[in-house]
């Protein structure tokens, strides 16, 4: 039955919404695990239970894993460019970094998306909307992040350039996803992830020696808030997006992070927001609807 975008595109941005605020989280829950838990150990075991879940869940669904050569090796592509890679660099400059300023720093990845994409790839069209979407999405951040929350700049500065080529890998990521169309996101997600967990796994053994860890109660909890809520469930959202929102349009949360990021701290630290910070919530939110508003002439039919 032919229905119009329009309903199916808010669903899309409301997912988008979500997205952004499960990664977002992701910082908060990475901080507070590597307090006790080795940065690869840590991002291992993430994709391992996440890896876990979805097989689960995918059982109860009825969903299988592909079965061909190929496809498992672009979710061994996929799982280094969107979690062994970017995963562990954020997780090991964390201890340096703080949480609110690897997700500014993190931020970036929507600009190295429309780049790739306009410069090499062209897989999608990169109209001159997008990139004033890209633009204000961008300013939109740093107006919400503020000089303040970036004070400790430059200070880490190998720290800070690892999470940087993290939102690299990101957009690369976005992008080599859109190779999994007509594959259930799920099991593109599960694929991905079990291909991380086997790369990383042998890496935990040497470096980390995993069985002699004493994590505290509070860093296995983050562990498993991280694996399932900011991993399983948001790599679920996030391939779903990449095919429908475009590589473009899916990065977009790197901006929506932000916002959501000082709203929640507003919420349940008490923390006053700036009269700039509303400035800048309006420009990134104006960004992230120029990006991922489609063209006018697509009817599409129901799925």
């Amino acid at each position: 039955m032919p229905i119009t975008a329009q309903p199916r595109h808010a669903l899309e941005l409301a997912l988008l919404v979500v997205l952004a605020t499960l990664w977002g989280a992701a910082y908060t829950f990475i901080k507070i695990g590597i307090e006790t838990i080795p940065p690869v150990t840590l991002i291992a075991a993430r994709t391992a239970i996440a890896g876990a879940v979805l097989l689960v869940v995918m059982r109860m669904r009825g969903v299988s894993l592909p079965r061909d050569r190929a496809a498992w090796k672009d979710f061994a592509v996929q799982a280094c460019l969107n979690s062994v890679v970017p995963f562990t660099l954020i997780a090991w400059a964390e201890a340096d970094v703080d949480a609110g300023l690897a997700v500014a720093l993190n931020s970036m990845t929507p600009v190295f998306a429309f780049l790739m994409t306009w410069l090499w790839f062209r897989h999608e069209p990169t109209s001159p909307r997008k990139l004033i979407g890209v633009v204000l999405g961008l300013l939109g951040a740093c107006v919400i992040v503020g000089p303040q929350a970036l004070s400790g700049l430059g200070r880490e500065v190998l720290a800070q350039c690892a999470i940087i080529f993290a939102s690299f890998c990101y957009a690369g990521a976005a992008i080599f996803g859109k190779r999994f169309k007509g594959i259930d996101p799920m099991a593109t997600a599960a694929g991905s992830l079990i291909c991380g967990a086997v790369i990383l796994f042998p890496f935990s053994l040497a470096v980390d020696r995993p069985w002699t860890l004493q994590p505290s109660a509070e860093s296995v909890l983050a562990l498993v808030a991280l694996a399932v809520f900011s991993t399983a469930l948001a790599f679920t959202i996030y391939f779903r997006l990449v095919q429908t929102l475009g590589s473009v349009g899916v990065t977009a949360q790197g901006y929506l992070r932000v916002p959501i990021g000082v709203a929640i701290s507003a919420f349940f630290l008490g923390e006053t927001l700036r009269p700039l910070v509303w400035g800048g919530i309006v420009m990134v939110l104006t960004g992230i609807a120029v990006i991922t508003t489609p063209d006018r002439k697509i009817v599409s039919d129901a799925a």
